[in-house]
């Protein structure tokens, strides 16, 4: 299979963030591409962890550092000199950012501001992809999806941060690598709702059925009705791959955004979610599965969802799986590596090679 046109064979690829969740699978997946991978993370965020439980260290350069810490990221990047740069490094749950708000904002606005700030110094040609989210938008919760063109903004802190993210990144880009003589060609990109097998993060929903459901309990939600674009992680991965393999061979994407969500018909409340991996998992009636106690003690939207036109018409990148492959996908990781004690890497290896089989025999744009 030409994945990704080989792009990241037996390249240098630095990702920031690379011990959380998303990150995990991320250099699981480059380690399959046969990248050079150097991961710089603070610390290890969730117990237990995807990153803990695949014996990840021992596949990459593991460097411990905080991203808002320019010097140390600095000699990292300057030793390692990295062809590609994936910025993951963020704080991204909700309920933290209310308890931890200054915290949040310090993380996300300033540690992007670090990497950016490394990357000025870069002698070498480098293509940077940094990971924002979908709710850096100002959301209205309007039913058609946002546009890369639409307001930044947030009426919560996670929100805030992510958009300010997002204009540090424009002011960074006008400032210093506007020039076509840059060395770093970069990119921004929002994805949001993603699940997927190894997700431990408190207050997210896959994470909290697991746990209940480990000890015959019900787990318990906030807001049954709320809906959301669901997507596996592997779907903005792949956009973030493409991206990065687009952004080394045509600088017009130089400076863009782009949006990477699932297919419309995805949009799906939180008890529809629960329902299909309820049924995964192996309860006969589903709808034992949890209970609802009540209202979010936080605000959160009731209704986002990204319009991906732009990914298609540009690196004609397009979500590969159905709703029902989603959630599948999710929940058989969960049921086969907690309940049946398979090994965690070998399955996630397995679903990212199941989801390359998959895009292939769909001709998805990056596989030929």
């Amino acid at each position: 299979m030409n994945i990704f046109k080989n792009t990241y064979s037996g390249k240098k690829v630095l990702v920031t963030g690379h011990t959380g969740f998303k990150g995990s699978w991320l250099i699981t997946w480059l380690n399959l591409l046969g990248a050079e991978v150097c991961g710089y993370s603070i610390g290890i965020p969730t117990s237990p962890s995807l990153f803990e439980d695949a014996v990840l260290a021992g596949s990459i350069r593991h460097e411990v550092g905080d991203v808002r810490d320019r010097a140390q990221l600095h000699a990292v990047m300057q030793d390692f000199k990295p062809d590609f740069v994936f910025h993951l490094a963020a704080q991204a749950i909700v309920s933290t950012s209310y308890a931890e708000p200054f915290e949040t904002f310090d993380t996300n606005v300033m540690g992007t501001a670090g990497v950016l700030d490394c990357l000025r110094k870069v002698d070498w040609p480098c293509v940077a992809v940094i990971i924002t989210s979908d709710k850096a938008y100002d959301n209205v919760e309007w039913p058609w999806g946002y546009r890369e063109t639409d307001r930044l903004g947030g009426k919560d802190i996670y929100s805030g941060s992510k958009g300010a993210a997002e204009l540090v990144f424009s002011s960074y880009y006008h400032s210093f690598f506007r020039s076509i003589n840059t060395n770093v060609r970069m990119a921004t990109a929002r994805a949001g709702n993603v699940i997927g097998g190894g997700d431990w993060a408190k207050d997210r929903i896959i994470a909290d059925c697991v746990r209940a459901w480990q000890t015959n309990d019900a787990v318990q939600i906030r807001s049954p009705a709320a809906t959301r674009p669901w997507q596996h992680v592997l779907e903005p991965l792949s956009g973030y791959l493409a991206l990065g393999a687009q952004l080394a061979l045509d600088a017009g994407l130089h400076g863009e955004s782009f949006n990477f969500g699932p297919k419309a018909e995805q949009n799906a409340k939180v008890v529809e979610l629960l329902a299909a991996l309820a049924e995964v998992w192996g309860f006969d009636d589903p709808s034992t599965s949890f209970d609802v106690v009540g209202n979010s003690p936080f605000y959160e939207a009731s209704l986002l969802k990204l319009n991906v036109d732009k990914a298609l018409l540009q690196l004609q990148w397009e979500p590969n799986l159905s709703y029902s492959e989603c959630m599948s996908m999710t929940g058989v990781w969960y049921r086969e590596v907690v309940k049946n004690s398979a090994n965690a890497l070998t399955m996630t290896k397995t679903q990212i090679m199941e989801y390359q089989k998959i895009a292939t025999d769909r001709l998805r744009s990056w596989t030929v």
